[in-house]
């Protein structure tokens, strides 16, 4: 039996969507007439599937998702069920339909005579490279649930990571957006008021309120105009972003400018050596693992680094030193990896070496945000305080003329 999704009208004529297994398209409509349902589309369960002459192309699962899946997977295995059997119980305790369908379609494909590993090649933006990678170390290994587990846990601290980061940026972006957004406002509406008494008792205005009443009288007349140009302008710049050569050429600067560099460096080398851990500690040879892990580095100018110290290290030089040539590595890893070679514990000294980088990472961007707040305070309070005193200075001179 192979698992369907559908869109069929209920007795109301409402559309309901859904999975069913069946053993054919036609078994399936069969099945849905039988549930009172009329159906207007079934087709094959995949990440890509025909209808009506379309290509549907769901979105992949979430992290948190693929995590728990893998997690559950795993424990079942390690109590000796069969693995359809486990995708079974662990899609009909999936409250997600989209999970439930990824993992009957898997249990399908594993009842044709395929191995899981081959099963998840249906869906590439679900799972992976890495992940179908390491799901196929560890069937050959015969060590499935051990690898499941371990793609758990790095799935979780993945998004344990990139969630501690974006948390961490909410309240400056929050901060930054509301004070542009009261500045605006001031400059478009208040303002303006409140200079035209002024500039009705004719008197000379000091620089600050003519900056201010320049200001404002471009921000009133050309707002639209000016917010036109940066959406433009931003649309311009990741239209330039997708040129490969602009592309690789900002990814270079990302990597180099001051103040960027360490977070650009840092982020991409925890990520490739955690990743590397993962490989070499389910069984795939270094040369195998060192490819795979490259392509979870998010800056292409790391990435093709990556891939040259790849080409060094099968020509018989030590991955310590291929990684040093690259000079993107910062030097707790380096020696990490050294000791780990020198060892023969590399996958230990990886995944140590990733934790560091990630709780220095970590501190630094808590340090950044910890001194960004106060900052945009401090800005807000200085525009404002412009704002005041270029509107005061001319009343107050007006008030000592009238005495």
């Amino acid at each position: 039996m192979a698992a369907f999704d559908y869109i069929a009208l209920d007795q109301h004529g409402h559309k309901q969507r859904g999975i069913i297994e069946a053993d054919s398209p036609r078994s399936a409509r069969t099945l849905l007439r039988d549930k009172q349902l009329i159906p207007l589309d079934v087709f094959a369960a995949k990440e890509k599937s025909p209808t009506n002459g379309r290509v549907i192309v769901p979105g992949g699962l979430s992290i948190n998702d693929t995590a728990l899946f893998t997690r559950q997977l795993a424990t079942l295995l390690q109590a000796g069920i069969p693995l359809e059997s486990c995708l079974d119980a662990v899609a009909r305790q999936a409250e997600s339909q989209r999970v439930k369908r990824t993992l009957l379609a898997l249990r399908s494909r594993i009842r044709e005579g395929f191995s899981l590993a081959d099963s998840l090649k249906d869906y590439p933006r679900t799972f992976s490279t890495l992940y179908r990678a390491t799901v196929s170390a560890g069937e050959r290994t015969g060590h499935l649930d051990l690898v499941l587990d371990k793609l758990a846990d790095y799935t979780q601290s993945q998004q344990q990571f990139r969630q501690h980061i974006q948390l961490a940026l909410i309240y400056p972006i929050i901060l930054v957006i509301l004070s542009l957004l009261i500045v605006t406002g001031l400059m478009m509406f208040v303002v303006p008021e409140i200079l035209a008494v002024i500039i009705e008792s004719g008197q000379a205005l000091p620089l600050p309120t003519q900056l201010l009443v320049s200001f404002s009288g471009a921000l009133t007349d050309y707002g639209l105009v000016i917010g036109f140009v940066l959406i433009v302008t931003f649309a311009a710049g990741r239209f330039l972003l997708r040129k490969p050569r602009i592309h690789f050429l900002w990814h270079r600067q990302l990597l180099n400018i001051w103040g960027l560099k360490r977070f650009s460096r840092g982020a991409n080398a925890a990520r490739y050596t955690s990743t590397l851990a993962i490989l070499i500690e389910s069984g795939i040879p270094l040369n195998e693992a060192m490819p795979i892990a490259s392509e979870v580095c998010s800056n292409s100018v790391f990435r093709d680094a990556t891939k040259k110290a790849q080409q060094k290290v099968q020509e018989g030089r030590s991955l310590n030193l291929a990684l040093e040539e690259t000079r993107l590595f910062p030097p707790m890893i380096l020696q990490l990896i050294t000791s780990g070679e020198q060892s023969g514990n590399l996958s230990g000294m990886l995944n140590r070496a990733a934790k560091s980088q990630e709780s220095d990472l970590r501190q630094r961007v808590t340090t950044l945000v910890s001194l960004f707040e106060p900052m945009t305070l401090l800005m807000m309070g200085a525009m404002v305080l412009g704002i005041v005193l270029a509107v005061l200075l001319p009343i107050l001179n007006l008030n000592q003329l009238v005495k």
